[in-house]
């Protein structure tokens, strides 16, 4: 095994919900990410929708243990010495599939080695190992500190509820139901005077739909001036609810911008331009109104992408009149207005 560290850090990362255009719901989980040599150790996986056990939206007693155990404070969930490095997002079975490592310590130091994917109590390394990833040798100083800046703290869920402002009830409360589905909180409101300050540091973005006046606007936002509250704020681009919640959904996300699989979207003559960082599965999907305000959606591509830039032809009948393109990989979401 090398003698050579690897730098271990944490940072904030998310698994981004969403209504799919086949209906599905996908659910928002907020967690912790293992950044290690300066990179999320999820991007080296492939394109692997999965979160750390260090997931916000988990008792704080879980939490904390979950930390522990990573410090090696409390005993292997699973034979060999292995732990739980990434699961799967909508539910904690092991049968779903995870990656797995064996983390032991080395003198001060903490060593990751051996991932795996395992389904079961037992892994085949030879069969299933990720060979190529690892061995990690970390600091012990830097490691201990960084996950333990972790404990004392709620997990940080990052004010996962949403203000909805705008004239269409019908529409809002459609998009507060969608939200909830995927894990977001949603209140609806025409405005925000009077709303104690407290009440106002509960949310993390604000959404404006399009009847609402500048004035409106600026009144709300001079709202949570007031109440010390900076959240962000999302200008609903059409009356399609999976558009908002994209909108929405990309307003939450508080990862650092670096550390993003999915960094660029342009829309416009007729395609689409896309830039990743790491190999991952992108989605693009158009959705557009007609003269009767009718919704259409259209599934534009779907597939792996490998590092780098990508222009993406797309279907002139899935992009006439008014049209917004999503892009949207496990992690991350973008949203353009169709440019004419």
């Amino acid at each position: 095994m090398s003698a050579e560290y690897a730098t271990f850090g944490l940072a904030p990362a998310i698994r981004a919900g969403g209504v799919l255009a086949n209906g599905d719901y996908q659910v928002h989980r907020d967690f912790v990410d293992f950044i290690v040599d300066g990179r999320p150790l999820l991007f080296q996986l492939s394109d692997l929708d999965a979160v750390s056990p260090l997931a916000s939206d988990v008792p704080p007693a879980i939490f904390t243990a979950q930390v522990q155990s990573l410090l090696l404070e409390a005993d292997a969930p699973l034979p060999d010495g292995r732990y739980v490095i990434y699961g799967c997002p909508e539910c904690e079975s092991l049968a779903c599939g995870a990656v797995t490592a064996a983390i032991s310590a080395d003198g001060s130091d903490f060593i990751w080695r051996d991932f795996a994917w395992q389904t079961d109590e037992h892994v085949d390394l030879e069969l299933n190992g990720y060979h190529g990833i690892g061995p990690f040798r970390f600091q012990g100083a830097e490691y201990r500190a960084a996950l333990a800046s972790l404990l004392g703290e709620a997990p940080a869920a990052l004010r996962r509820r949403v203000l909805l402002i705008g004239a269409r009830v019908a529409l809002l409360a459609k998009l507060a139901a969608a939200l909830r589905t995927i894990g977001i909180g949603a209140d609806i409101t025409r405005d925000a005077e009077g709303v104690p300050a407290d009440e106002l540091k509960a949310y993390g973005a604000v959404a404006f739909g399009r009847a609402v006046t500048e004035e409106e606007r600026a009144a709300v936002r001079a709202a949570f001036d007031r109440a010390g509250v900076e959240v962000a704020y999302v200008h609903g681009f059409a009356p399609i609810v999976p558009l908002l919640v994209a909108q929405i959904e990309h307003a939450l996300d508080r990862s650092p911008v670096q550390q993003r699989r999915l960094t660029r979207l342009v829309a416009a003559d007729g395609e689409a331009g896309v830039e990743v960082t790491s190999p991952c599965r992108v989605r693009l999907t158009a959705y557009r109104l007609d003269r009767l305000y009718r919704t259409h959606a259209h599934e534009i591509f779907d597939g792996v992408l490998e590092a780098g830039r990508h222009r993406i032809a797309l279907d002139a009948k899935a992009v006439k009149g008014e049209a917004f393109v999503v892009a949207r990989t496990s992690g991350s979401v973008l949203v353009e207005a169709m440019a004419r």
